[in-house]
């Protein structure tokens, strides 16, 4: 992928940048930084904070880098909850490039990182005792699962101004449809038409506070 260039942010974590869409994969302020405010404390922490369920059943949308699948693993293990992981990717990175990324700060995470890039697509694939993973190569468009299958969402798409397809109400509501009652949508976006579609579906939107360098984000609850 000639369009992907390696980038240094914030707090010292790569990031990506595609070039074509002038858009990077992780916030500039720091990578490591958002996925931890945004996804797991705000999205798997929050949820086991209020369900005992195991295992808890992730969906992510937009596998990229696989930061945010290394740090729920991570995570997983920290607080011993069994998890679930499918995460959709419909334009893998090159082992090349994932070769360089520096989540890993450890040897045991950079085996935790290689195994986790190495388990095979469209396979349930045990990486820890309490991690298992799915990775799907599919767009969200096409990519079934029954209704209430999920937990959590992380909702880790390009930003609405470079894939706008991605977050128009009939995608949301496909979305929202796959979660479980009390289950939880998480995203680093704070757009007010996200929020007022997400309301329209039903679900308690939450303005929070945004990882550093960005004023708020959105978490939204299924309550029925």
């Amino acid at each position: 992928m000639n369009n992907i260039q390696i980038i240094s942010t914030a707090d010292g974590s790569h990031s990506l940048l595609n070039t074509a869409l002038n858009e990077t994969y992780h916030s500039v302020h720091g990578a490591v930084q958002e996925s931890l405010h945004v996804f797991i404390k705000n999205g798997l922490d929050f949820f086991c904070e209020r369900s005992a369920q195991t295992p808890v059943r992730i969906l992510e949308i937009g596998f990229g880098t696989g930061l945010n699948a290394l740090l729920t693993a991570q995570r997983a293990s920290a607080i011993n909850r069994n998890i679930h992981y499918t995460t959709l990717e419909a334009f893998p990175l090159s082992s090349e490039i994932l070769s360089q990324l520096n989540y890993a700060d450890s040897p045991e995470a950079k085996d935790l990182f290689q195994k986790i890039h190495a388990a095979q697509w469209s396979k349930d694939e045990v990486i820890t005792a309490n991690f298992t993973l799915s990775k799907r190569e599919i767009t969200l468009q096409v990519f079934e699962a029954e209704p209430s299958t999920f937990d959590v969402v992380y909702f880790d798409a390009f930003a609405p101004g470079k894939q706008p397809e991605m977050w128009i109400i009939d995608i949301l509501e496909k979305v929202v449809q796959k979660l479980t009652t009390n289950g939880v949508f998480v995203t680093y976006c704070a757009k007010g038409q996200l929020k007022r579609d997400l309301k329209s579906l039903n679900m308690v939107v939450e303005t929070l506070s945004g990882p550093p360098g960005k004023k708020e984000m959105v978490r939204a609850l299924k309550i029925s």
